[in-house]
């Protein structure tokens, strides 16, 4: 039985890993066309330096890239890094959220499905300094029905938990954005940043969304001190608000346990 047990953990896990090579892959395509304003489904996948369509060999996750060395094998043309740094993490996420919540638990669908949308926006976001409302408005509509779910469908806890203190984050928020706008006649919090942080809050609820949001600002800070060399220097906050998602969400118990406030 322990055996029987064993093998279809491992087959659950090895579906996981290849699932979500699959879906890095799906990702650098978003990554790609969504800030340019092209379709993901058409063309098919292919060398965006000299056009040519790539065959089903070079669309193998991980193994294409490294077969290939970073390149296109046809033109040479090199192949940037984030292509295959997203086809590694996402699986390696996708496989901790399992080992840490169990794939039964509705806690690894939401916090898996966070993922699926906060690894493009880490990376558009850090490209193009933009956040696509196609990713934001989407991971927020969807965080709000699986955290309805997750509150055992009780409105009242749901409305108190998730919904309440993403609305009340929105309306803070934009009106900080406009308030800003207006003062310094230039823009401070982006707009995308403005749907994410609520969104944020949807996944995680009224508790753990402030330690989500500090940690980020001290990623940001870090980033700064460490990278930044002009005061007017702008730099993207949606990369930090993302990675502290993925933390806070693999590790945030874990912090609040050991400092004796547990939740």
């Amino acid at each position: 039985m322990t055996d029987g047990k064993s093998l279809l953990s491992f087959v659950i896990y090895l579906l996981i890993a290849v699932l979500g090579a699959a879906l890095g892959s799906f990702f650098n395509v978003v990554i790609d066309r969504v800030p340019r304003g092209k379709s993901i489904v058409n063309p098919p996948s292919h060398c965006t330096e000299c056009g040519k369509q790539l065959p089903a060999w070079q669309n193998i996750p991980i193994y294409s890239y490294l077969a290939q060395k970073g390149r296109c094998k046809n033109c040479g043309a090199k192949i940037h890094w984030h292509h295959l740094v997203v086809e590694l993490v996402t699986p390696l996420l996708f496989l901790i959220l399992a080992l840490l919540f169990g794939v039964e638990n509705l806690a690894f669908w939401k916090f898996a499905l966070m993922f699926g949308f906060l690894i493009p926006i880490f990376f558009i976001d850090a490209f193009h300094q933009l956040i696509p409302l196609v990713l934001s408005l989407p991971m927020l509509g969807l965080g709000l029905i699986l955290s309805f779910a997750q509150s055992a469908f009780r409105f009242r806890d749901f409305f108190l938990v998730y919904f309440l203190p993403a609305l009340m984050l929105f309306i803070l928020l934009y009106a900080l954005a406009l308030a800003w706008e207006k003062v310094f006649k230039k823009e401070g919090l982006g707009g995308g940043d403005v749907i994410l942080i609520p969104a944020l809050a949807v996944y995680f609820g009224a508790v753990h969304i402030p330690f989500v949001i500090l940690l980020a600002s001290v990623l940001g800070m870090i980033y700064f001190l460490l990278f930044v060399r002009k005061a007017n220097q702008v730099f993207a906050f949606g990369p930090f608000l993302a990675l502290a998602g993925v933390l806070w969400a693999l590790v945030g118990d874990v912090l609040l346990l050991s400092v004796g406030f547990g939740l």
